[in-house]
């Protein structure tokens, strides 16, 4: 008796809980006949609805399966990926017609002039010289260019392995590869609108992750096919990027120093004659006007 007075005291809650109990029921029973139905019909052949959980599983299992950015090592590979770099300081005697002697040699090795510029050319010419060519052309052009210098101020080669970022890009598209396989499957089977654009969002997405590898696979192997050489080159030695271990006294650079400072000193001269000259045309009047004031004032 007492349960049915509270009852009828709480109608309102006994009818939201008997919502519940009915919702929560509804669900379980849902979730179970969509268990059995995977059950019974494995594979790709299921409800429409389940490809795109197939398809979150699936992209689960392949980030899990990606190999880590950094890369392994791999020392079984014999034929290694190494980008190599140099720099190389040559004192000669003409900067301009050096510049062009080098350029003619790398292009006449299959490389290419990536940047040159030339400062200071009528006192102590100074020129930087960037190409790229052939690794195995790398050391040839060294010998070359300390054939075409006076003296050579400074000179290193560097280099880095790239091997095992290579194979490991490689394993990375691999599984990338067989999982945009596996999600094209299941967007030939997929029904549902909303289950088709999720299945292309993912492919899209993929598909990116795969251009961005291969790119910098080929921009690894590229890079390491060619190697890239800066060359400095002036007619002064201090100029080069290498201070020579003791100072010495150079009366031709102070020379030259000291005609520099006189020109600068006569060229600021100048600049102050005419901009006097120019404002003078203002000036003048003024002064004409009042020193006639100041006559005329008893």
């Amino acid at each position: 008796m007492r349960i049915i007075d509270w009852v009828k005291k709480n109608k309102l809650i006994v009818i939201l809980g008997l919502v519940v109990v009915y919702l929560l029921v509804k669900d379980s029973g849902g979730s179970s006949l969509n268990f059995q139905m995977k059950q019974s019909q494995p594979g790709l052949d299921y409800e429409a609805g389940a490809p795109v959980m197939e398809m979150e599983k699936m992209a689960q299992t392949s980030v899990m399966s990606l190999p880590g950015r950094s890369a392994a090592p791999a020392p079984e590979i014999e034929d290694r990926l190494v980008v190599e770099e140099s720099n190389i300081s040559c004192l000669v005697d003409q900067v301009r017609e050096k510049v062009d002697q080098v350029i003619d040699y790398i292009e006449t090795k299959n490389g290419y002039l990536v940047s040159s510029s030339l400062t200071q050319p009528g006192e102590a010419p100074f020129a930087t010289v960037v190409v790229r060519l052939p690794q195995a052309e790398l050391r040839p052009a060294l010998e070359y260019l300390r054939g075409l210098a006076i003296k050579v101020t400074s000179e290193n080669l560097r280099g880095w392995d790239v091997t095992d970022e290579y194979v490991d890009l490689a394993a990375r598209l691999e599984t990338l590869d067989k999982t945009k396989v596996k999600f094209e499957q299941i967007l030939d089977q997929a029904v549902k609108v909303e289950d088709i654009l999720k299945v292309q969002r993912e492919l899209i997405s993929l598909q990116q992750q795969i251009d961005n590898f291969k790119g910098r696979q080929d921009y690894l192997k590229k890079t390491a096919e060619n190697a890239k050489l800066t060359i400095y080159l002036s007619t002064d030695e201090w100029a080069l990027p290498y201070a020579p271990e003791e100072p010495a006294f150079r009366p031709k650079v102070i020379f030259k120093q000291a005609v520099r400072s006189l020109v600068q000193t006569g060229r600021a001269l100048v600049a102050k004659i005419i901009w006097f000259g120019v404002y003078s045309v203002v000036l003048l009047p003024l002064l004409v006007i009042w020193w006639f004031w100041k006559r005329k004032r008893p």
